[in-house]
């Protein structure tokens, strides 16, 4: 029989959590305060996970596992904020672009955020790090979950996945709010999009080209 983990669910979520957010900010279009909330919030959940499984039911791979989510997460965290005066790529060219609008129609020069260009940009890559190392340990919990191991491991991935994607994508649109210039593009072409995109492009939402 396979059984629920806390721990295991708590590395999952870290885990498909962060690997959303690649996914997410590789475009360079989300402001940096996206990633650094999502990398803060989920490198505690994968330090949680250590603690609920050292108090109940130890698995030492699926906590070492989670120790370098953790690490990594305030690894890119920290590489973040030293870059932050570089600014996000797309984010730079809409600021551009409003305030020469808006001088355009007003004759008033509005003051714009500033970036530094001589700084280089933060490597969305580095998100990558931590759900490759979670992997090792979902693997590891999806095996100590129960028989079959099969269906056990592969449940915990997929589980993985599916708290990730919806996460991500729930405060992708609550950070709309926050960053209202997101660019929202609605699909014209549902079945078109879902059958040469795949079912994560087809939304009709603001995240549908930060995805």
């Amino acid at each position: 029989m396979i059984r629920l983990d806390a721990a295991t669910f708590l590395l999952q979520w870290s885990t498909g959590s962060l690997a959303f957010l690649w996914v997410t900010s590789r475009r360079r279009e989300v402001s940096l305060g996206y990633g650094w909330l999502m990398r803060a919030l989920f490198g505690s959940i994968a330090v949680l996970s250590v603690v609920v499984g050292l108090r109940y039911d130890p698995v030492p791979m699926r906590e070492l596992s989670a120790i370098g989510v953790s690490a990594a997460a305030s690894f890119a965290l920290w590489s973040s904020w030293v870059h932050r005066a570089a600014g996000v790529e797309r984010q730079r060219e809409r600021v551009q672009v409003r305030a020469a609008r808006v001088e355009a129609m007003t004759g008033i020069e509005r003051d714009v955020a500033t970036f530094d260009t001589s700084v280089g940009e933060f490597d969305p890559r580095l998100d990558l790090i931590a759900p490759a190392i979670g992997l090792v340990g979902l693997l590891a919990g999806g095996v100590e979950a129960g028989d079959p191991v099969w269906l056990s491991v592969a449940r915990t991935v997929v589980g993985a996945a599916f708290l990730g994607a919806v996460t991500d994508a729930m405060s992708l649109g609550h950070w709309y709010l926050t960053q209202p210039g997101l660019p929202v593009r609605p699909c014209s072409n549902w079945y078109g999009c879902w059958a040469s995109s795949g079912p994560w492009k087809s939304c009709c939402c603001s995240c549908r080209r930060a995805w």
